[in-house]
């Protein structure tokens, strides 16, 4: 019970690493409040099953893309579950794949705005919080392809590079108040978002891996708990890799 006690909320937590990272925060003792956008039988089913187990949750319908939706977010999770002391930036932005030729303005605008502003307004939402209490812990959900771009993901290579430097900016800032801030980055994993890439290519790409497999979303949620945990409380400002031994840092 690594978190009992703590509040958690988590943006973008109906599916994939979302899910399980709230399901892992509850089972290691936080109230979790499942935030979604459009997936709301999803998200109520996270919640049945954290409850079914014993634990705390509620689901809460926001597009934290819209400041005040986001306000809104983090005061009821607030006003349900108590004081968010644990925020995890998990919403995820769609992005056309293209190769830079063809890569229209707008989609490669939506996905960088829309990745910075969730993030950017529900740390303005929650923080000012975490800063009276001088108490808090942020953990942004990045990507490999922060690091090392692939074919086709300028977007979302420029986006996550963007909030790995975001976070970095808080951690600098809000260290002084008793709050980390620190990236996990996921390599390729099993969740929706991957469903279109052929099975043998996922087999292909894990055997290139240290660990020879990809991830599933509950060993990134796995990494996640464990930096959220107070046992980490030396640990701000880091990029945490979660791709089974693809980037060694």
């Amino acid at each position: 019970m690594l978190l009992q006690g703590r509040i958690a909320l988590v943006t973008g937590a109906s599916r994939g690493i979302g899910a399980a990272t709230a399901r892992k925060l509850a089972a290691h003792g936080a109230a979790v409040a499942v935030n979604y956008c459009q997936s709301g039988a999803a998200a109520n089913a996270v919640v049945t099953e954290i409850q079914s187990a014993g634990g705390r949750a509620v689901a809460i319908q926001a597009d934290v893309r819209d400041p005040e939706q986001a306000a809104a977010l983090v005061a009821k999770a607030e006003s349900l579950l108590g004081p968010v002391d644990t925020l995890v930036l998990n919403a995820n932005m769609s992005f056309p794949m293209a190769p830079f030729t063809e890569m229209p303005w707008e989609g490669f605008q939506q996905k960088l705005v829309g990745e910075l502003g969730s993030a950017f307004h529900v740390c303005k939402a929650a923080v000012p919080g975490m800063v009276r209490r001088r108490r808090g812990c942020i953990i942004a959900v990045s990507s490999g392809l922060s690091r090392q771009p692939g074919d086709g993901f300028s977007a979302h290579t420029t986006a996550k590079s963007g909030l790995d430097g975001f976070m970095k900016a808080l951690a600098h800032e809000l260290g002084p108040q008793g709050i980390r801030v620190n990236l996990v980055a996921p390599g390729l994993t099993e969740t929706d978002a991957t469903a279109f890439i052929p099975a043998p290519a996922k087999a292909a790409a894990g055997n290139h891996l240290p660990l020879r497999r990809i991830a599933q979303p509950d060993d990134v949620a796995g990494i996640i708990a464990m930096a959220a945990a107070d046992e980490a409380g030396y640990l701000t400002g880091q990029y945490l890799s979660a791709g089974g031994g693809g980037l060694m840092l």
